[in-house]
C-alpha cells in the first residue's frame, strides 16, 4: 500500500516541517489579511515546481499535485487569532494583537511538508492530491468564498480530509470516528429598540439595556428548559453593545450571540426560541425585537466508510491504540462545508506532552508538543492514498 510510505516520508521531513511551522508562527494574520502566509506558501511551492492557484479573494490558494486518477482534497487554515501572545517563545508572533492561538500555523505547515513528500515522490497516492490553503476560518466565512468561487467544480475531489491539532490529546494520538465531530454555529445580532432619554427620568423612556438584561437571562433557559437535555446545545451571548454615558438612556441595545448544537431539529427550535424570547421580552416593555443570522457552518461530519478505512490504515502506521474515537465537540469548523459535497474525514491531532496540563486553544498561552507535527503529515500523506483509492490495491 502506498500509505506505508507515509511515515517514513513525514519522519524524514520533521526538521522541515518544525522550521515552517516556526517560521509561520512568527507572521501571524488575520482573516483576508493573510498575505505574507499566502507568499510564504506560494514561494515554498514553487521552489518544488508545484504551480499554485490564488484564491480569488486574494489571499489562500489552491495546489494540485500529481494526474489523473481520483483526486482527494486536503485543507489547512491559514488565519490567526486577534490575541496577544504570552508564550514567551523564541519564535513567537511578532505582530503585536495577532497570535497563532489555534494551531493553523502547524495546519499549513504539515499540509507543506506533505506538499514536499508528494513532490519529491517519497508518498505515491493513485491520483492527484489537491491542497487546500484556505483563508478566514475563524469565523470570517473563508471556506464558503472558495467554494462559491468554483472550488470543488474546478478541483472535483472524491474525498476529503482536514485535521485539527488537539490538545485534549496526547502526542502520537489522533481523534477519528463516524459522524459528527463539531457541532452546526450560528452568529447571531439581536437589537433591542427602545426610546432613549435622561437616566433621571426612566419613566419617559422606553429602555433598551434593561430589555436585554432580561433577554441574556432568559435566552439560557432555551437550553435548561426547552432542550431535551440528551442533546447537546449552547445559547451564548458574548457581547452586550448599547449606551455612551451613565445618564443617558439609549434608542438601542445589540447582543451579539452564538447558538450551536449537532442536530438541525434542535437549530431550528433554538432560533425560533431566540425569536420567541426577544419578541416577547421586548413586548413587555414597550419596545421592539430585530435579528438577524450574520454567519452559519453546518455540523462537521466524517464519512463512516472515509473514516474505517482512514482508521485502519493509521492503526496499521501509528500503532495500537493510537486511533482513538474523536471527540465531538461544540466548537464549529467551516470544513463542514465541503464534508456536506464531498464524503471524507476531520481528524483531531494529538498536539500535548501531557493532555490534563495542556493549555487550550484560543489562549495567549497555547502552544504544541512539536512531536506531533510528523504525525500530522503522516495523517495528510495516508489520507492521500486511502481515500483515493489505494488502500484497495
Amino acid at each position: 500500500m502506498a500509505a506505508r510510505s507515509a511515515l517514513a516520508a513525514a519522519r524524514a521531513r520533521a526538521d522541515l516541517v518544525r522550521d515552517l511551522r516556526r517560521d509561520l508562527h512568527r507572521i501571524p494574520e488575520l482573516a483576508f489579511a493573510e498575505t505574507r502566509t499566502t507568499d510564504y506558501v506560494e514561494t515554498f511551492l514553487a521552489e518544488r515546481g508545484i504551480g499554485f492557484e490564488r484564491a480569488a479573494c486574494g489571499t489562500g490558494g489552491v495546489a494540485v499535485v500529481g494526474r489523473g486518477g481520483p483526486a482527494v482534497l486536503l485543507r489547512a487554515d491559514l488565519d490567526a487569532l486577534p490575541v496577544d501572545e504570552q508564550t514567551g517563545l523564541s519564535f513567537a508572533s511578532g505582530h503585536p494583537g495577532r497570535m497563532h492561538a489555534c494551531g493553523h500555523d502547524a495546519h499549513a505547515a504539515m499540509l507543506l511538508a506533505a506538499a514536499d513528500a508528494l513532490a519529491a515522490g517519497a508518498v505515491a497516492p493513485p491520483g492527484r492530491t489537491v491542497l487546500v490553503f484556505q483563508p478566514a476560518e475563524e469565523g470570517h466565512g473563508g471556506c464558503a468564498r472558495l467554494l462559491a468561487d468554483g472550488l470543488l467544480e474546478r478541483h472535483p475531489a472524491v474525498a476529503a480530509a482536514a485535521l485539527h491539532v488537539w490538545p485534549g490529546l496526547p502526542t502520537g494520538s489522533v481523534g477519528l470516528g463516524p459522524g459528527p465531530l463539531m457541532a452546526g454555529m450560528d452568529r447571531l445580532t439581536l437589537v433591542f429598540h427602545g426610546k432613549g432619554g435622561h437616566g433621571a427620568l426612566p419613566h419617559t423612556t422606553v429602555d433598551p439595556v434593561v430589555m436585554a438584561a432580561e433577554a441574556v437571562l432568559a435566552l439560557q433557559t432555551l437550553v435548561s428548559r426547552r432542550t431535551d437535555p440528551l442533546d447537546a446545545a449552547v445559547v451564548t451571548v458574548g457581547a452586550i453593545r448599547g449606551g455612551s454615558a451613565a445618564n443617558v438612556i439609549p434608542e438601542s441595545v445589540e447582543l451579539l450571540a452564538t447558538i450551536r448544537a449537532f442536530d438541525p431539529a434542535v437549530r431550528e427550535a433554538l432560533l425560533a426560541g431566540i425569536d420567541r424570547v426577544g419578541s416577547g421580552v421586548a413586548a413587555a416593555h414597550g419596545g421592539r425585537f430585530s435579528w438577524s443570522v450574520d454567519e452559519s457552518y453546518p455540523v462537521t461530519r466524517t464519512d463512516p466508510g472515509a473514516a474505517a478505512r482512514l482508521a485502519a490504515a493509521l492503526g496499521d502506521l501509528l500503532g495500537p491504540g493510537a486511533v482513538r474515537a474523536g471527540v465531538p465537540t461544540l466548537g464549529a469548523e467551516d470544513m463542514g462545508l465541503v464534508l456536506e459535497r464531498v464524503p471524507g474525514c476531520y481528524v483531531q491531532l494529538g498536539c500535548a506532552a501531557d493532555p490534563a496540563a495542556a493549555v487550550p486553544l484560543h489562549n495567549p498561552r497555547f502552544d504544541i508538543d512539536e512531536a506531533c507535527l510528523p504525525v500530522g503529515v503522516a495523517v495528510l500523506l495516508t489520507a492521500a492514498c486511502v481515500l483515493g483509492g489505494a488502500g484497495n490495491r
